[in-house]
């Protein structure tokens, strides 16, 4: 088994897990996900339930985790080797690392009935030389979610298809008495999105997947991505004090602002509708208020306007689980469970006998968008693996803050992507 040199791995990584994961008690398997809000959080305690029912004698131990507390102790996991039977792979670099240091499980033939009802481009993201190592459940694009009643009060009659487009809907609802947009750049990844979007409006496609094979940043079109989010920020879009806005915990939260009725609007991922409802009191959201709209094209730029940012969440399964484990993943991509998991607005479903279940409309409308688009960009913190991942987000914060510019983003992440190579 080899450890691998992108993960700083202790002397455990290469042995079996601890008793609270992987390789502990053969009858109890633990699952870490983000679905720490309801519905999704009493959802997915039920399907635990349902497979303890369905298994007699094992226990489904569920952590349920706010995403930024799950990122940080699923790190910490794979530092130590101690990871949970089941969890979420977010794919790309992060997962070949993981696959190099032996500590995922190869579900290529345990798992191929399931594999084959998927999408083999959605699928793409989690295999590593022709192996599957992970099931995603929820893979969808990042767009702009909106209120509709605050955007037909400032005068808005359409969505922006344009980035000038977007800078007058900005202007309009500024004029109104309405803020913009929030944004939770406290956590940085949500503010990295933005200068994610603007590359892939900015740079042709063979550029990006370049981009993401050999680390190389040379092309000016990254620049020109900073640039773009640049004239963004001169805008001044975002909710007082977005610098140190978290993302999704709390009504004060990038996502709670929006859920509130305290902005227009926020970029985020085809989560949002769900995670919004577990931030209002009566449950619902915005509900018929909630709008979508796709990252507008920008004026010379060289990337396809159809192109979209996304990504979404696997289940994965430690190499020293029970096989158990497997099974458990396996009925979390059931048909049954995929309905479920669309009917309570937790996210985009990928097995498509779950498609006709997407209740609400405006993630009926990321499905297909989803589907349409020629070419769906990974996000980068994603693509190119964790250290020069998180070498990016945290270079796009300081553009955020006025503390970095566009070639000093390319600078800072192209110098953590020397250092990989």
């Amino acid at each position: 088994m080899l450890c691998s040199s992108g993960l700083l791995l202790t002397a455990t990584a290469c042995g079996s897990g601890g008793d609270s994961s992987a390789g502990g008690d053969e009858n109890t398997i633990t699952w870490w996900h983000n679905s720490n809000n309801e519905p999704g959080k009493g959802y997915y305690e039920q399907v635990a339930k349902d497979f303890e029912s369905a298994n007699p004698g094992i226990e489904v131990e569920v952590v349920a985790l706010a995403h930024e507390d799950m990122v940080d102790k699923l790190g910490a996991a794979f530092q130590s080797g101690d990871v949970p039977d089941v969890y979420m792979e977010r794919g790309g670099g992060e997962l070949a690392d993981h696959v190099e240091a032996g500590l995922v499980r190869d579900l290529s033939e345990e798992a191929s009935e399931e594999i084959a009802k998927l999408n083999p481009g959605t699928l793409a993201g989690w295999q590593v030389e022709g192996k599957t190592y992970a099931l995603p459940f929820s893979v969808g694009v990042v767009g702009w979610w909106y209120n509709k009643d605050l955007f037909a009060q400032a005068g808005i009659t359409a969505p922006p298809t344009t980035m000038a487009e977007l800078i007058q809907v900005i202007e309009k609802l500024k004029a109104a008495g309405i803020t913009p947009a929030s944004v939770g750049a406290g956590d940085k990844w949500p503010a990295a999105h933005f200068w994610n979007y603007t590359a892939l409006r900015s740079c042709e496609q063979e550029v990006l997947e370049d981009a993401v094979a050999s680390l190389d940043f040379s092309d000016p079109c990254f620049v020109a991505a900073g640039e773009q989010v640049e004239s963004l920020l001169a805008a001044e879009p975002f909710n007082p004090g977005f610098l140190t806005t978290p993302a999704q915990e709390g009504a004060t939260s990038a996502s709670g602002l929006l859920a509130t009725e305290k902005v227009a609007m926020e970029m985020q991922g085809q989560w949002e509708p769900g995670v919004m409802q577990g931030l209002t009191e009566n449950g619902e959201g915005l509900g018929e208020k909630t709008g979508w709209f796709p990252f507008p094209a920008i004026e010379g730029g060289a990337g396809d306007p159809e192109a979209q940012l996304g990504g979404g969440d696997a289940w994965a399964v430690a190499t020293e689980a029970n096989d158990k484990a497997v099974d458990l993943v396996k009925y979390l991509l059931s048909d049954e469970v995929q309905q479920g998991f669309a009917e309570n607005d937790m996210g985009l479903p990928t097995n498509p006998a779950a498609g006709d279940s997407v209740a609400d409309p405006a993630l009926a409308q990321l499905l297909a968008v989803r589907d349409a688009a020629p070419f769906v960009q990974l996000y980068f913190d994603t693509a190119f693996g964790t250290s020069v991942g998180n070498a990016l987000n945290d270079a796009v914060a300081l553009l955020f803050a006025g503390e970095a510019t566009p070639q000093e983003v390319v600078d800072q992440t192209q110098e953590a992507a020397d250092q990989e190579k």
